[in-house]
């Protein structure tokens, strides 16, 4: 007796509450499990980073444990040298302190005065309101140091996280490479190297890409900083340039700081304006032509796709979600364009065509028709 196997086809909204259902037991997933795969995501995108360093060192005959090594003490000797290279820009604002101090005590009691004045708000109710406030601040003194503490303690953490995974991953490729053949058999090999390609390219364009973003940026604020006369303008430049990690709105949210710097030191509140000024027309320049033309060529996300992501990695993970969520939104999109059945959910993600120009005549018609005949044969042959 044979009895042939049938798929089950179900109705349309069940599939809808079989997919909702799934992103709802994902997304729970993600956030439950953000401790240890925030840790593994990072790892993965430094692994790429290091490879072709290792590669390079494995080509010229260096064991791979000791090419992986030797890569990833010169990254952690290179972060190491920036973190110290910051701490001695942020140690040096000692010697202003005391002037920064007393140009704060100023502005306050010039609002004081004004809420005394304009807004009949007496001193005594003031001072009163500032001292609630304060042993409000104070009262939660040890739950603030409780949570820096151990922020900082999860820093570390997850620092040697990401470079124990890192060495694994570095040092295990191939044999990931042949778990995905295993798990995936019934997919042709080379389809599964070109998916891996694919993944590895756009993580490497897209880090490549964002160093030279922060670069640009940087020097940019820098320029505009130093033409304002700001101090530390190169260290408050590139300080803002690191914070285009969180997408849209991080350059802006690095004005802040040396806008009120100056403020507080020069008492020149034009000054501190142009700051703000010098920070928002070079994010201007960041969003419409720098990244777009440097990165996002290579991630190729619809700006609606973008925005949409955003949010919901910075729901889940937090701050290390806003940085994550452009790159891994590009690794997913290679992924549903490899498959045949999450193609649309790729397209949608991905950039949208721009409308053919209309055409004017015969003569552009009898030009453009071989062009497109050769396209149409191009997508029935990889059908």
């Amino acid at each position: 007796m044979n009895i042939r196997s049938r798929e089950i086809e179900l109705p349309s909204y069940a599939k809808l509450v079989c997919v909702l259902l799934s992103l709802v037991i994902i997304v729970y997933g993600l956030h439950e499990l953000q401790g240890l795969l925030i840790p593994l995501v990072f790892a993965i995108l430094f692994s790429v980073l290091l490879f072709p360093l290792v590669q390079r060192l494995e080509n010229w005959g260096v064991p791979r444990i000791l090419a992986i090594i030797l890569c990833l003490v010169l990254a952690l000797g290179a972060l190491t040298a920036l973190f110290w290279g910051v701490s001695v820009q942020i140690s040096s604002f000692s010697e202003v302190i005391p002037q920064f101090v007393k140009r704060g005590s100023e502005y306050i009691d010039s609002i004081q005065t004004f809420a005394d004045e304009q807004l009949n708000i007496d001193r005594k109710r003031q001072v009163s309101e500032i001292k609630k406030y304060l042993n409000q601040a104070l009262a939660e003194g040890g739950t603030i140091l409780t949570t820096t503490l151990l922020a900082t303690t999860s820093i570390v953490t997850n620092l040697f996280l990401v470079l124990l995974f890192a060495f694994f991953f570095l040092l295990y490729r191939d044999f990931f490479r042949s778990f995905f053949y295993k798990a995936f058999d019934d997919t042709r090999r080379s389809k599964i190297d070109d998916v891996m390609s694919g993944i590895y390219e756009v993580v490497k364009d897209y880090l490549a890409g964002l160093v030279l973003v922060i670069l640009i940026i940087g020097t940019l604020m820098t320029v505009g900083l130093l033409i304002l006369g700001v101090d530390y303008a190169v260290f408050f430049g590139f300080f803002g340039a690191c914070l285009v990690l969180i997408p849209y709105f991080g350059i802006s949210m690095g004005s802040l700081l040396p806008a009120a710097y100056t403020l507080v030191t020069q008492d020149n509140p034009l000054k501190a304006l142009g700051v703000i000024g010098v920070f928002l027309f070079v994010q201007t320049l960041e969003g419409n032509f720098i990244t777009p033309y440097i990165v996002g060529s290579k991630v190729s996300i619809n700006p609606l796709a973008a925005i949409v992501v955003l949010i919901l990695w910075e729901n889940i993970w937090g701050l290390p979600g806003l940085i994550l969520a452009l790159p891994m939104t590009a690794i997913i999109k290679v992924i549903f364009d490899s498959v045949d059945a999450l193609k649309p959910y790729g397209f949608v993600i991905g950039e949208a065509e721009k409308p053919r120009p209309p055409i004017k005549n015969l003569q552009e018609l009898a030009d453009q028709l071989p062009k497109r005949a050769m396209k149409v044969g191009k997508v029935e042959e990889k059908n």
